[in-house]
């Protein structure tokens, strides 16, 4: 039986004709190709020329719904599959030929001017263009895409693969073993719809030339039909065993004869899904993509960087990441696409660390002044090797005409509020403000109390109110402090704003409110930031320009290994307080199992029954915040009435009106209250030294660096201090990451651990905002990292602003990853 083409060609060279616009037959295209279908498929009996028919899906068609342009892609595809139909019936003697002659098929003019205009219609699309101009995309596909945040052509050219199935090795029949993946190439004996497990499926028998297997598709019992006797396969997957027979359980298929293996017999890629896509679908989609489009990429490393990293190049690396020839192939690939990430962040905060020191000057203080003399000799405590060491960085910063930009580090208790009071007093001295600003109002008030207790045993008060003091003896006039947060009445709040602007604070305090539009200051001179992986970019650059180029303090008790400080952190030169005071003790910590909560609780009350305090951490609840709050209220009752009733216990979570919360915290730090219930909000920062006790419950689902922070919550006075990390069932990583915190107390090595069992993403919380994305780059490979750096370093050294000829491509890459209206730094 035959396939009449002529019909269906006759029209699609009208189509053309009159501009794509559906009105080459009367009823549309897709009413006559679905009649003209329907009879053409029982005529097909080469699985190629079926194979490629299913592609075109010419019996559901939904040429009304397609952009201009994808009609012509369609179309021309289709002329494409005439001419193979006519080839390889020609070869049987199947195909009806029109009556007056053979004519070239479709019409030589009509094909180079469907050539030209498909040339026309890739170079009108550019690789932003969004997805929905690929011929295929559909609306809805497309935002099924957009929810896996793919928009653009170059989003879906960068949706790399979670990972590679390897179906590359190629078996016999004979030689297949239970559980491994394997690939075979196959004829069907037969295939049929049968019951699998209570639904219909398809059950095939297959065999070589060593033997035959059986092969069952579950839930799927159209594939019965696709699988006509002596079709040629590729199978690849997982074997199990039958009544001690071998079968494959739903493999991956293709026919032998389709033009590349996309699904079987290679590296097979596995792409992240949302409901509604499907992997083969996915698959071939990105196939396409890749075939069409990988080449037009433009390859923005300068060529000498490229040969001296030994890079691959751009547009193989991209198609290689996704349909990879070899395991070598592969590991090249990630190799290049995670190098030009970390090299595009390197020079992204290095520009920006260039423009903020060099495009305005910036405030030189005197640092020696007679006051910071007096302060530190005041102190109650000897300043340690390290404080000192990086006191004078911080000093020898502040004098140069250009602004300071530095990342302080230290653990908890390391002693960096002094540094920076000392800071701030340097800036008072000169005549200018100093802000400081913090994540939380119970830390922007503990800040505000430490502070003014070590003022106060240099300078003599003359004025104090709750949230402003004044200090004589130290300046030529008194030294104003105040605190400024979101929970104080808006009277106060304007009169405060006010004593800012005319310069008359000092030194603000405070949290966001230091930030908003109302807040000027007369002459800001230096900001410090505590506690920075809290707060976004844009807030520290907002507060960075209340000022003439301020100098600026980033202060972190997270210990972050140096090469991630250096990549996250670029802009800011780094300082770290690796010494505790003397005298700091080690916590004595434990993982406790399930069977030890009552001995737990029983610790805890002999402690609390001695004079001493307690923290109780609740589960972390990911799912949202009010949860979070509605869990720690209903444990705070269970514990307060059922495990503890004859103790004084008190409650916070981060849903509570900030005062509520101070009063709690106020309660807990007279002593009050002897065990404090809450939710991880207390991680950062609270000082109670008479704490002894941290309880932390579902200690598994917090990471080794929160952990190590709740930990650093106590112990901070003279008393021993004990952390007890309680866990249901935790993973293999939950068990080591509890054997870790149990061992080590050094919270770098802590974090260099943590970085490599979970990952960048996680061990910040959330991404840090203002960065670009990473896909490829792994934050815990140092020495890709370390050579991104040193090669983004030796070109900042040699072309800082990207103006050679050869740097074109990547300053445009540059300018697109980091937009001028992003804030880096």
């Amino acid at each position: 039986m035959s396939i009449n083409v002529e019909p269906l060609r006759k029209i699609l060279e009208l189509e053309c004709e009159k501009g794509y616009v559906d009105s080459a037959v009367i009823g549309g295209l897709d009413r006559f190709l679905r009649r003209w279908a329907g009879q053409a498929i029982e005529s097909i009996t080469s699985p190629y020329l079926l194979s490629h028919f299913q592609r075109l899906h010419l019996t559901n068609s939904n040429y009304a719904s397609l952009t201009e342009q994808q009609r012509r892609e369609w179309v021309n595809e289709t002329f494409d599959f005439l001419s193979e139909a006519e080839r390889v019936g020609a070869e049987k003697g199947e195909v009806e030929l029109p009556k007056e002659s053979i004519v070239p098929s479709p019409p030589v003019a009509s094909r180079r001017s469907l050539g030209a205009k498909r040339q026309s219609v890739m170079a009108a699309q550019s690789i932003d263009s969004p997805i929905t101009t690929l011929r295929g995309v559909s609306s809805s596909l497309a935002v099924k895409f957009n929810r896996l945040g793919v928009k653009t052509i170059r989003d879906l050219l960068y949706f790399f693969p979670h990972r590679h199935l390897d179906y590359s090795q190629r078996k016999f029949i004979s030689q297949l073993a239970e559980g491994e993946e394997q690939t075979i190439i196959a004829n069907v004996w037969q295939a049929q719809v049968t019951m699998l497990g209570g639904r219909r499926g398809t059950e095939a028998i297959v065999g070589d030339e060593t033997g035959n297997v059986r092969v069952v598709w579950f839930n799927n019992p159209y594939l019965a039909k696709k699988l006509p006797t002596n079709t040629r396969l590729v199978l690849s997957g997982r074997v199990s065993l039958f009544s001690g027979r071998h079968v494959f359980e739903s493999p991956e298929w293709e026919l032998v004869e389709d033009r590349e293996l996309i699904h079987t017999g290679r590296l097979v890629p596995l792409y992240p899904l949302t409901q509604g896509l499907r992997p083969r679908q996915v698959r071939k989609l990105m196939k396409e993509l890749i075939d069409q489009w990988a080449w037009r990429v433009e390859d923005f490393l300068p060529p000498e960087l490229r040969q001296r990293c030994n890079l691959l190049e751009l547009p193989q690396a991209i198609s290689q990441a996704h349909y990879p020839e070899d395991e070598a192939a592969k590991d090249g690939a990630r190799l290049r696409l995670a190098f030009d990430e970390l090299f595009i962040l390197q020079l992204g905060v290095l520009s920006k660390k260039r423009d903020w020191q060099e495009s305005q000057p910036g405030n030189p203080f005197s640092a020696r002044t007679p006051v910071l003399d007096a302060f530190t000799k005041s102190l109650p405590f000897e300043l340690t090797a390290a404080q000192h060491r990086v006191l004078k960085e911080l000093l020898a910063d502040l004098e140069k005409p250009r602004p300071m930009s530095r990342l302080l580090q230290g653990e908890v208790g390391s002693g960096k509020t002094v540094v920076a009071t000392i800071a701030l007093l340097a800036a008072a001295a000169n005549g200018y403000q100093g802000a400081f600003m913090a994540p939380t109002e119970i830390l922007a008030e503990q800040h505000f109390t430490n502070i003014c207790q070590l003022l106060s045993r240099v300078g003599h008060q003359v004025a104090g109110e709750d949230n402003l003091r004044s200090y004589s003896g130290l300046l030529s006039h008194p030294l104003t402090v105040a605190l400024l947060i979101g929970d104080i009445n808006q009277a106060r709040k304007q009169e405060i704003q006010q004593r800012i602007m005319s310069g008359d604070i000092d030194i603000a305090i405070g949290t966001h409110a230091l930030i908003q539009k109302e807040v000027e200051f007369h002459q800001l001179g230096l900001a410090v930031v505590d506690e920075q992986h809290r707060f976004g970019v844009t807030q520290r650059s907002v507060l960075r320009q209340k000022g003439f180029n301020p100098h600026v303090l980033v202060m972190t008790a997270t210990p972050i290994p140096r090469t991630l400080a250096l990549t996250l952190y670029g802009d800011l030169d780094l300082s770290v307080i690796d010494q505790l005071p003397p005298g700091r003790q080690v916590v004595k910590t434990k993982w406790l199992k399930p069977a030890q909560r009552d001995s737990a609780y029983a610790f805890l009350r002999r402690q609390v029954a001695g004079g001493r305090q307690a923290f109780i951490i609740c589960p972390l609840v990911e799912e949202s915040e009010a949860i979070e709050a509605k869990a720690a209220v209903a444990e705070y009752q269970r514990l307060s009435e059922e495990v503890f009733p004859e103790l004084r216990l008190g409650l916070i979570h981060g849903r509570m009106p900030a005062a509520e919360k101070d009063e709690v915290m106020h309660r807990f730090r007279s002593g009050e209250l002897g065990v404090l219930v809450s939710t991880p909000v207390v991680e950062v920062g609270i000082d109670v030294p008479n704490a002894t006790v941290m309880l932390v419950e579902s200690a598994d689902r917090f990471g080794l660096s929160q952990l190590h922070q709740f930990r650093g919550r106590v112990g901070r006075g003279q008393e021993q201090s004990y952390c007890m990390l309680l866990a249901e069932n935790p993973s293999e990583i939950g068990r080591e990451r509890l054997d870790l915190i149990e061992k080590i107390q050094d919270g770098f090595q802590l974090a260099e651990e943590d970085l490599r069992l979970r990952g960048p993403g996680e061990f910040f919380g959330t991404r840090q905002s203002g960065l670009p994305d990473l896909h490829m780059a792994k934050l815990s490979d140092v020495a890709l990292l370390e050579l991104a750096r040193s090669e983004a370093i030796r070109l900042f050294q040699t072309d800082p602003s990207l103006a050679k000829p050869e740097h074109h491509l990547l300053a445009k890459e540059l300018a697109r990853v980091w937009p001028e209206a992003a804030e880096w730094s």
